[in-house]
């Protein structure tokens, strides 16, 4: 991990935030990982001192005033609000070269994690930009002018890359010029339920994508080959990892599952390979909910943690 000053840090970002999805729940997956012990396993392993930051939505509520629609966006100023926290808890941590795993919560909160990495990262190493893996099922690139549902979740890299602007005081007029990402340095993996919309940005961006269909025609590795060479051997990487990128055999306490995604393994493949590339310095886990088949969260859990392990190099715990 040759972008961080101290390899013997770990924080732990809890966003505790569902305000992005239309359905609550995903607010309660932070505590549903860290109650597995997975991070004592990795402290135990590893040695890493670990740090825990919590940031709830409960202690943002009263503070946000009359959460009208604004352009179709709902809950627009709470969810600027709690990924303008999530920003600056997670760049707090990266500019002093600490690894930053950040529990989600919904995925709009992406759009903190990642601005947060990105000014870190340009603070740290003036002129340099910052890689971006989003494994996801979903593109997350609507603006709020091609969204269907106005929710955030289906936003954050549409906001995080400067294509959706701050249309009012208030709604994501924190982001600055050096919070952005370069989407030529940006990969989706796992894609499968992508709007018309989005696909219409991809293709005109030139945004490199794999979809499920290219995973199983190349297979995991190659597309890993691909997704590296393309980012670039000398640029540091935040992987934004969604758990419904996995199938739902796999991931089934998730608000949006997709048939026919990754498989397990193939997901711990690509969290394999991240830490083998030596760039990894951030990574989110997000969209866990504990609300949803409720009888296979353990299910879940196992997944999630085994893929945060494995992003971290650690691969014999228990």
């Amino acid at each position: 991990m040759r972008f961080l000053a101290d390899r013997s840090k770990l924080t732990v970002v809890a966003a505790k935030f569902s305000c992005g999805a239309p359905r609550a729940g995903a607010e309660k997956g932070p505590q549903a990982i860290i109650e597995t012990g997975v991070f004592s396993q990795i402290r135990t392993r590893t040695n890493i001192a670990l740090e825990f930051v919590e940031l709830s939505q409960n202690d943002q509520d009263s503070q946000i005033p009359s959460d009208t629609d604004v352009m179709g966006m709902k809950k627009p100023r709470e969810v600027s609000a709690a990924s303008a926290r999530i920003s600056s808890s997670v760049y707090q941590q990266a500019r002093l070269g600490h690894f930053v795993v950040t529990l989600g919560g919904d995925h709009s909160i992406g759009v903190g994690t990642v601005s947060g990495t990105a000014k870190a990262v340009r603070e740290r190493s003036p002129g340099q930009e910052l890689g971006v893996f989003w494994i996801d099922a979903h593109a997350d690139i609507n603006t709020p002018k091609t969204s269907l549902s106005g929710r955030l979740h289906g936003m954050p890299v549409a906001f995080v890359s400067g294509m959706a602007k701050s249309p009012k005081k208030g709604i994501f007029d924190w982001l600055e010029q050096n919070h952005l990402i370069n989407l030529r340095k940006f990969v989706y993996i796992g894609l499968r339920d992508v709007d018309e919309a989005e696909q219409e940005t991809i293709a005109e961006t030139g945004i490199k994508a794999f979809t499920m269909k290219d995973v199983q025609r190349y297979g995991v590795e190659k597309v890993m080959d691909l997704a590296l060479d393309h980012i670039g051997s000398q640029t540091p990487i935040h992987a934004s990892y969604d758990i419904d990128s996995l199938d739902p055999e796999w991931a089934p306490s998730t608000g949006f599952p997709v048939a026919s995604g990754l498989s397990l393994d193939e997901g711990v493949v690509i969290a394999k390979r991240l830490h083998e590339s030596g760039n990894l310095i951030a990574l989110d886990l997000v969209e866990i909910n504990p609300d949803i088949a409720t009888s296979h969260l353990d299910v879940t859990l196992n997944a999630g943690c085994k893929l945060i392990k494995n992003a971290l190099g650690v691969v014999d715990c228990p």
